[in-house]
């Protein structure tokens, strides 16, 4: 034990140790910014660990991202920031900056987004760049940089992205870096343009291009979209002939494509001031709801439409706005009937705006709790197409996207209904878009206390199998109309989990004390038993237990429930089995000290 406690001691000073010299290295870039008192009040000295302060993002402790855009900073760049070599992200876009580029920024080994963008950087780009042999992201563009690009960057060989727009940079671009996907060197003296046979700009840059190629990108994007759905109508009469006894799955979110403010596979750039006055200035009497991710808001555009806009609070990722473009792109690709389509977005240096369809009939949470006098209560039948609904949604995020998407927060508060009440999953790949980490494992658990999987809460890592839980306690809501936790059950029995409070009745063959009341008894008593089976099923303690959302489409439909229900009744058979001899241990083993401790309390006498 003792020595279990010197390696905790030693751990927490080799931590501390750490966070001293990232404290020291942000306090000293934060003083040469001169950064406005108003601004990073948080950054204390006094502080062991920085990962706790305004626009910082830590693994662990290690600190790997820094974003201080638009904070109205006058100074310079200190050269300690150099000590932060596990440090992927720098952003200090649109500020006030001055003085050189250090070259000490060339010892940030893990960089893979360095972007100083709109601010007044003058001398010349430090060599020691080309050392960052992480980098994609390179965003110079808008500075008073002179002198020659560095040959060193040639060297980049991950490199996907280079502005250097508008700076007094001159002589020759070195060969390589017009090979780069992304790359605009406009509004400088570089050898490039007119006089050169390659273009200052990339096809793909978003200035610098000719209007010519411009205008060709527009009707090449065109004529390919056309094309693309004259393929997919084909492809969809094809199959309705070849597979009429069938039911298809949908992919294609049809009622998009005849949405007239956005193109197939093109979202639309709101501005700040439209869904400023769509939400009434975002007045609280708009509020739909509230959650971990920020508020939603009802919104009404000059045309009539009606809108819902998420207001993230926490955006902030590796890269910054790029970084966030990327993983709404991400999102906005993934449609399906059963997932929430995504109309647009917005961007500020301060926020982050999602726009959705609003859903006239809200939620599958409100429609089972919080429904008003004389709103209809979801019969039976419409909870059965909510559940298929909304594992074909997640079905589609784990098995047909490429990257697949987990969701992280399946509840029956992210289900909504649309006018015809089918499901509609809500909410998917925002734990992505907000996390700052790229792998699976989250600096922060996103989720809901009762619907978060128990390999999740312990260890942080997701999967689609921890979506598979929380869809599972989904299907119990949907059963029982009642809340994954409730502590009013505490004054009847020990059961505050939902999961366990049916396992209990599941067990004694109480299904009537199972159903929500709200249904009258107006249902068929195998279908809710197979459904409660399906939600068992996915609720098991191991991950590597529960069905993939596929079979769970499968089983909803009728197929390959009863072979599996067998298996878990004898596996859950042993496991109580098992706990039940080691629970009669433990309590012989508390009487057999307690026995022991008595008799020899006795003989010291």
């Amino acid at each position: 034990m003792k020595l279990v406690h010197l390696f905790l001691t030693l751990a927490s000073i080799c931590s501390l140790v750490a966070s001293d010299y990232q404290g020291d290295a942000l306090n000293s870039l934060k003083t040469s910014l001169r950064v406005g008192p108003d601004q990073l009040t948080d950054w204390n000295p006094n502080q062991v660990n920085p990962c706790t302060w305004t626009s910082v993002n830590c693994v662990g402790s290690i600190v790997v991202s820094l974003t201080l855009s638009s904070v109205r900073c006058s100074g310079t760049l200190s050269p300690k920031i150099g000590v932060l070599r596990n440090l992927t992200t720098l952003v200090l876009q649109g500020n006030n900056i001055t003085g050189e580029i250090p070259k000490e920024i060339g010892n940030l080994s893990s960089l893979t987004t360095l972007d100083l963008e709109n601010n007044r950087l003058s001398g010349t780009i430090p060599d020691s760049l080309g050392n960052l042999t992480k980098l994609q992201f390179l965003v110079l563009s808008q500075n008073d940089l002179t002198g020659s690009i560095p040959q060193s960057l040639s060297n980049l060989q991950n490199l996907i992205s280079l502005q250097l727009a508008y700076n007094d940079l001159s002589g020759p671009v070195p060969e390589r870096l017009f090979t780069i996907n992304k790359y605009n060197f406009t509004g400088t003296k570089l050898t490039c343009g007119l006089n050169s046979p390659h273009p200052c700009a990339s096809r793909t840059s978003d200035a610098g291009g000719s209007k010519k190629s411009k205008i060709g990108v527009v009707i090449g994007t065109i004529a390919g979209v056309v094309g693309f759905l004259i393929c997919v109508g084909v492809l969809f009469l094809l199959l309705k002939g070849r597979h009429r006894g069938y039911r298809p799955e949908v992919f294609v979110d049809v009622a998009g494509e005849d949405d007239r403010r956005i193109a197939f596979g093109q979202l639309k750039r709101f501005s700040w001031r439209e869904l400023q006055l769509a939400t009434d200035n975002f007045s609280e009497k708009n509020v739909l709801g509230q959650g971990g991710f920020g508020k939603v808001y009802k919104g009404v555009l000059a045309d009539n439409t009606k809108i819902a806009v998420k207001r993230l609070t926490d955006y902030e990722s590796p890269g910054g706005e790029a970084a966030f473009l990327r993983e709404v792109e991400m999102i906005s690709v993934a449609v399906h009937r059963n997932l929430l389509r995504l109309i647009g977005f917005c961007t500020t240096p301060s926020e982050r705006l999602l726009v959705y369809p609003f859903m006239q009939n809200l939620s599958v949470a409100y429609r089972l709790r919080e429904i008003k006098p004389g709103d209809p209560v979801l019969d039976w039948p419409t909870r059965e197409r909510v559940a298929l609904g909304t594992a074909r949604g997640l079905e589609y995020l784990h098995e047909h996207c490429n990257p697949k998407i987990i969701h992280r927060d399946v509840k029956a508060a992210n289900v909504l209904l649309d006018e015809d009440f089918e499901a509609v999953v809500g909410d998917f790949g925002l734990a992505k878009l907000v996390d700052v980490r790229k792998t699976n494992v989250t600096t922060q658990v996103r989720g809901t206390m009762g619907h978060i999987a128990p390999e999740y809460l312990s260890t942080g890592k997701s999967s689609e199998r921890t979506d598979v839980f929380g869809y599972g306690i989904m299907l119990l809501e949907l059963v029982t109309g009642q809340r994954a936790i409730d502590f009013s059950r505490l004054e009847e029995e020990d059961d505050v989990l939902l999961l366990d409070h049916v396992k209990k009745l599941e067990r004694e063959k109480r299904l009537d004390a199972i159903v929500d009341r709200n249904l009258d008894r107006n249902y068929d008593g195998v279908e809710v038993e197979m459904m409660i089976q399906v939600a068992l099923l996915c609720t098991q303690p191991s991950p590597e237990d529960r069905p993939t959302m596929s079979e769970v489409v499968r089983m909803l439909e009728g197929e390959g429930l009863a072979e599996r229900w067998e298996e878990w009744q004898q596996v859950e058979v042993t496991r109580r089995q098992e706990y039940e001899r080691l629970q009669r241990r433990f309590d012989w083993g508390e009487d057999s000290i307690y026995n022991q401790e008595a008799i020899e309390l006795s003989g010291g006498r």
